[in-house]
């Protein structure tokens, strides 16, 4: 509902990974990292997740994880930041 509401959705409902695959072709499903910008996506980042010094996520594979500091993920994809989850 704070997602929907930030967001100024009328309707939101998650989508399962199998319906959004093919947007992200070189990833495995489940794996896909929080670039979106490398595909013509918008990215929104949890005020709380900007808020950490570093960050970790799936490197597009399930074998392998980027852990980087957050301001240089911020300065690479430079993320609308929202307020829309809990500590």
């Amino acid at each position: 509902k704070l997602f929907k509401n930030t967001i100024g959705a009328r309707k939101l409902e998650l989508l399962q990974e199998e319906e959004f695959k093919d947007m992200f072709p070189d990833c495995d499903i489940g794996a896909m990292p929080p670039f979106g910008n490398l595909y013509d996506m918008k990215v929104l980042v949890a005020e709380s997740l900007a808020e950490e010094e570093e960050i970790a996520f799936n490197a597009g594979c399930h074998t392998e994880l980027i852990k980087m500091a957050y301001k240089d993920y911020e300065s690479l994809v430079k993320p609308k930041v929202m307020k829309f989850s809990f500590k």
